[in-house]
């Protein structure tokens, strides 16, 4: 799997790219991040990538052409397993589905947005979709962008060594009934620290009764937590 990322700020990633799940999967071949300065597709010696917007308003805007230029050289040839991917305070809410189906593409594209923002024209006829990753706003979108690329690439078969643990972290269990389940309470050595014990049933060595205890405790947790993820 192909990942580009389009920015400014193409030294941002270096220490993303060179750590981490991200960085052994690119090590092992199991997927590839390549980055791209926008700067590069602009048309004047100053490399302008901004102007203002039409009707005033504060701040500058992202111009169409650098980054219509910059996919159209990236992935000339676009199918239903490319995704052209623009990060936006605007855009969906960014959840575990989103990256589900994300992760089923061979290649994507993020658009790394600056200043106030992209000419809606980007939105409309380039980007495939507009994502956010909450209602709140960053500088930019490059760390929207590598925390996307980090929950996709975790789901691409071969970058996290056991595969199963993904299947039951959280937003990943689905209920009979709808909703979705955040993960359990975990613990880990020592038993007893300042006071607090860890449940005596992960003592137990009972597998049916752990079962039992973490699928209540993660309910519990979800209700206390996110109770809008429950039906």
């Amino acid at each position: 799997m192909t990942f580009h990322l389009v920015t400014i700020f193409p030294e941002f990633f270096q220490g993303f790219l060179s750590n981490g799940i991200v960085a052994k999967a690119i090590e092992a071949g199991v997927v590839r991040v390549q980055v791209h300065n926008l700067r590069d597709w602009t048309q004047d010696r100053h490399k302008t990538v901004d102007d203002r917007p039409f009707g005033g308003g504060e701040g500058m805007l992202m111009k169409c052409q650098p980054l219509f230029d910059a996919v159209e050289a990236i992935l000339p040839e676009r199918s239903e397993h490319t995704r052209i991917v623009l990060l936006s305070a605007q855009g969906r809410k960014f959840d575990q589905e989103c990256a589900r189906r994300l992760s089923a593409c061979s290649e994507i594209v993020f658009l790394c947005g600056r200043y106030e923002g992209v000419d809606e024209r980007v939105a409309e006829h380039l980007a495939d979709e507009e994502l956010s990753i909450g209602d709140f706003v960053v500088s930019g979108g490059e760390l929207p962008a590598a925390l996307i690329l980090d929950s996709v690439a975790r789901l691409v078969p071969g970058v996290v060594g056991n595969e199963a643990s993904t299947e039951n972290e959280s937003f990943n269990r689905e209920l009979p009934e709808g909703g979705r389940l955040l993960d359990c309470p975990q613990y880990t050595r020592p038993a007893e620290f300042r006071g607090w014990p860890v449940p005596d049933v992960l003592l137990s060595g009972h597998h049916g009764e752990i079962v039992k205890w973490r699928r209540e405790a993660a309910l519990a947790k979800t209700r206390r937590m996110r109770p809008d993820l429950l039906p």
